[in-house]
């Protein structure tokens, strides 16, 4: 038994912290709100009161929705209490805010892991988890044992742990556009009298089997939005990520201002905005963007 920190406890973080409680760790939990600290203490967690306090243990983990979310909580004086320990940052953050989370570790004299996941908390809960991870050799051999407590896979990325963010955000990124390209897809074929999940069969019994298409595509048919795993305001902030990397490395994508405008659209929805990220494919589905000109041209021809 170890004991361990474990700092935001939403839908996925939860998810985390209990699975090292069930493995017999003392889990010492954090969370802005005070209900998911509750369940867990239910279920033999330690409550901190500060994340100070949730750092102060000899390796800490921290799953927080983003950016300014991970910067404000994870400050410099909260860390100077994981000097001498190491901390795993899962959230999916941009390679920037990662660089400057490990230099403040290492100010403290703390070590600095990043092991973004792929999966939703269902998986998480299951220990199914695909673990992206980056960084130190020795750093990443002492925290392995408890990521295998969430992983089917941990995909080691190399030494810098922002290129686990990196890798994480371009996922998403292919997630983003498989959401979009089933919305276009059912939009045609519904407008013929096509059943949509009859539709999504054909695609995910014959070319299209993955995950991605197998979940979403069921969703999207189903119009199954509520409750969201991982809601629309998410995906777009991964989009943003994303345009911010393809500026630091120089990189053209041709679909990111199409990718935008649709989220953009489905964040201004009042009837979308709440849900999981998949509803932006009603975006599409619903016409709430107007034709461009090449579309009506096309249309026309």
């Amino acid at each position: 038994m170890a004991s361990v920190g474990f700092l935001g406890l939403g839908s996925m973080g939860a998810a985390l912290a209990r699975r090292l409680v069930d493995a017999g760790h003392d889990v010492h939990v954090w969370n802005r709100s005070r209900g998911p600290v509750d369940d867990l203490v239910a279920v033999g967690a330690v409550a901190c009161a500060t994340p100070g306090d949730a750092l102060a243990h000899p390796v800490s983990f921290s799953m927080l929705a983003d950016d300014p979310a991970a910067l404000s909580v994870l400050d410099a004086a909260s860390v100077a209490s994981a000097s001498g320990g190491v901390h795993v940052n899962m959230a999916s953050i941009s390679p920037a805010g990662a660089g400057e989370l490990q230099r403040r570790f290492a100010v403290a004299g703390a070590r600095y892991v990043a092991a973004p996941v792929l999966g939703r908390p269902t998986v998480a809960a299951e220990g199914k988890l695909n673990v992206l991870v980056a960084g130190a050799p020795d750093d990443v051999a002492e925290v392995e044992p408890f990521l295998q407590l969430f992983a089917a896979r941990l995909w080691p990325l190399g030494a810098e742990p922002s290129t686990a963010n990196a890798v994480k955000i371009a996922v998403n990124y292919d997630i983003i556009h498989a959401i979009q390209a089933i919305g276009e897809s059912v939009a045609l074929v519904e407008a013929r009298g096509v059943d949509p999940g009859l539709f999504v069969e054909i695609l995910t019994s014959t070319l299209f089997a993955g995950v991605v298409y197998s979940g979403y595509g069921g969703m999207i048919a189903r119009q199954a939005y509520d409750p969201p795993g991982f809601d629309v305001a998410l995906g777009y902030k991964d989009l943003r990520l994303s345009a911010e990397i393809a500026g630091e490395t120089g990189t053209h994508l041709p679909t990111l201002a199409a990718l935008t405008a649709v989220f953009e659209r489905a964040l201004a929805e009042p009837g979308l905005a709440r849900l999981d990220w998949g509803a932006a494919a009603e975006v599409t589905r619903r016409g709430l963007l107007p034709a461009s000109d090449d579309e009506r041209e096309g249309g026309a021809a």
